[in-house]
C-alpha cells in the first residue's frame, strides 16, 4: 500500500513502512516488473492500519483499461445474451482517486452510479500474450469503484465519457500479488452501499475470466507495467436496483485479500435535490 509516510506492508494487522525511496507502487512497477523486491526492504517503522494516511497506490496510471459486460449475473440482469467479444473501452487515468476519498458528482450528471470490481495490476509487458503468459506478468490486484455516469452513457454512448470524471475510478487502497491471492480463478467482490450488500459475485462469474481478457486486450493494445484492467461488474449496480447515487452516500466495496476501498458521495445542492430513484432499471 501507498501512505503519505511511504511504502508499506500490511503485516500482522499493521502497516510496516518499508526503507525505500519508491514514491508509490507505479514507481516500483516501472522499474522492477513487480512487487518482489519489495518483500527484502527493511522496515523503519510499523503503525496501525488507522494511522495510515492513504495515497493512491499506484500514483497516476498511464493507462485504465475497462470492460463492459463481463458478468454471467450481469448479462442475464439486463436480459442481453452474452458477447462473443470483451467490450473493451479506456477510462482517462486523471479520474483515478485517493482511496476514502470524496466523489464530488458533477451538476449535470443525473444517474450516477458504482460498479464494485476486481482491478489487475499489469507488472510485465504484454504484448500479443497467451493466456497462459498473462498471470506470471500480473502484479497484483485491487479493488475499484468503475463509476458511471448512466445518463451520459446512454445520450453518447461513448463509456470513456461517462467513467472519466475527476474521482470517477477510486482504487485501492492496497495490492495484493498473486502469490498471495487465496484463489486466482474465484476471487470475490462484494459492494455496499449506506451498509446494505447490493453486490455478491466472484471471478468465476466473468464471462471472459482474467487471463483470457487480457491476453485478447495484448493483442490489440501494449500493456504496460503500472497500468490497470477493470474486469467488469456483476449484477447489482444502482442500474439495476433502479436507485441511483446521491449526496451522503458510503459506497464500500471489498475484493478478497485486499483493504476495502470506500467512496463517500457529494452532490451540488440543485444536483441533490432531484429525485436519483428511476421508474424502472436503465438497460
Amino acid at each position: 500500500m501507498t501512505t503519505d509516510a511511504g511504502l508499506g506492508r500490511i503485516e500482522d494487522g499493521a502497516v510496516a513502512l518499508l526503507n525505500t525511496a519508491f514514491p508509490h507502487v507505479g514507481a516500483v512497477l516501472e522499474q522492477e516488473g513487480s512487487l518482489r523486491c519489495l518483500a527484502s526492504c527493511a522496515v523503519r517503522r510499523r503503525i496501525s492500519i488507522d494511522e495510515a494516511a492513504l495515497v493512491a497506490p499506484l500514483g497516476r496510471p498511464r493507462a485504465v483499461w475497462g470492460v463492459g459486460l463481463n458478468y454471467v449475473s450481469k448479462a442475464a440482469r439486463t436480459g442481453r445474451g452474452l458477447p462473443e467479444q470483451p467490450i473493451l473501452y479506456l477510462a482517462a487515468s486523471s479520474g483515478v482517486s485517493v482511496p476514502g476519498a470524496q466523489v464530488v458528482i458533477p451538476q449535470a450528471v443525473t444517474e450516477p452510479d458504482y460498479e464494485g470490481e476486481i482491478a489487475v495490476v499489469v507488472g510485465r509487458r504484454l504484448y500479443q500474450a497467451t493466456e497462459a503468459e498473462v498471470w506470471p506478468a500480473v502484479a497484483g490486484i485491487t479493488a475499484a469503484n468503475d463509476m458511471t455516469a448512466r445518463d451520459v452513457m446512454r445520450t453518447t454512448g461513448t463509456p470513456a465519457l461517462a467513467k472519466s470524471y475527476p474521482g470517477f475510478t477510486p482504487l485501492g487502497p492496497s495490492i495484493c500479488t498473486p502469490d498471495d491471492l487465496e484463489d486466482c480463478h474465484g476471487i470475490g467482490v462484494r459492494t455496499w452501499v449506506n451498509g446494505e450488500l447490493v453486490q455478491d459475485d466472484t471471478s468465476a462469474g466473468m464471462i471472459f475470466p482474467v487471463a483470457d481478457l487480457l491476453s485478447r486486450l495484448s493483442w490489440f493494445a501494449v500493456l504496460e507495467p503500472g497500468d490497470v484492467v477493470l474486469t467488469g461488474t456483476p449484477a447489482g449496480t444502482g442500474q439495476d436496483r433502479a436507485c441511483f447515487l446521491a449526496d451522503g452516500d458510503e459506497v464500500r466495496i471489498e475484493v478478497d485479500d485486499v483493504l476495502p476501498l470506500v467512496t463517500r458521495i457529494v452532490r451540488p445542492a440543485d444536483a441533490a435535490q432531484r429525485d436519483h430513484r428511476l421508474t424502472e432499471p436503465v438497460s
